[in-house]
């Protein structure tokens, strides 16, 4: 994937198809020439080289190959802050491989948003996640999920709450991980965690910070680019 010239997101692997917008950024961003390879992915796994044809078409030049999901699947939340727009969270939690995107409204969130609002920026969202993923050349696509309140997206087990005072990262336990808002988490947010919270540094992290540090950390300990501090050798 790293050597063809571009790589994009399309319906059918069978027959590779690219919309009008790709088609321009291949054409006049990056100016393919006819014949360069392009990888294209469906999005869920699928991959197959292509040829640069005339035209912006794409021609299969090789099989179709299919890869199972990463896992576990890592998830980042965040909550909505005043400071930064939700597509930078979405951008870069795509480009560091994360697998579950999601917008958290929590209890001193200072951003407030009305549904219909929320449901308009939900499509701009997974717009920015198609190029982001484009750019990292992923196979799969993240799940951008709808805003959601803080009661919505903790329960059961999985998950920890981001907090300076909390434990190393644990991936196999918790692959989801929600970052606060400026205020930190309330009372009730804290409880409802029952003790799992994870730390990524010694400091207090703005909360994009702490959400790309997250999606970093995370997917490197899944895909043992680092190891875990539970499993590493006593020091001698």
């Amino acid at each position: 994937m790293r050597r063809a010239a571009a790589h994009v997101f399309v319906a059918d692997l069978d027959r590779p198809e690219i919309g009008d917008d790709d088609r321009h950024h291949l054409e006049r961003v990056l100016r393919l020439r006819v014949g360069e390879k392009v990888t294209a992915s469906d999005g869920r796994g699928g991959l197959r080289v292509c040829a640069f044809a005339p035209g912006g078409a794409l021609e299969p030049d090789g099989e179709i190959e299919v890869s199972a999901p990463p896992s576990p699947a890592i998830g980042v939340g965040f909550a909505l802050v005043k400071a930064e727009k939700p597509e930078w969270f979405v951008q870069k939690l795509t480009e560091c491989g994360v697998d579950r995107i999601v917008p958290v409204a929590s209890a001193r969130s200072i951003v407030r948003w009305d549904p219909a609002k929320a449901t308009r920026s939900l499509e701009r969202w997974r717009r920015v996640a198609v190029e982001a993923a484009m750019q990292s050349r992923r196979r799969w696509l993240p799940a951008v999920e709808p805003l959601r309140p803080f009661e919505g997206v903790v329960g059961g087990t999985g998950f920890a709450l981001a907090d300076p005072d909390g434990d190393p990262p644990d991936v196999e336990r918790f692959p989801m991980v929600l970052v606060g808002p400026e205020g930190g988490w309330s009372d009730e947010e804290r409880a409802a965690a029952a003790g799992r919270f994870v730390r990524f540094g010694p400091t207090v992290l703005r909360t994009a910070t702490a959400a790309v540090a997250a999606g970093v950390v995370l997917v490197a300990l899944r895909d043992g680019a680092v190891r875990s501090a539970h499993n590493r050798a006593p020091r001698s």
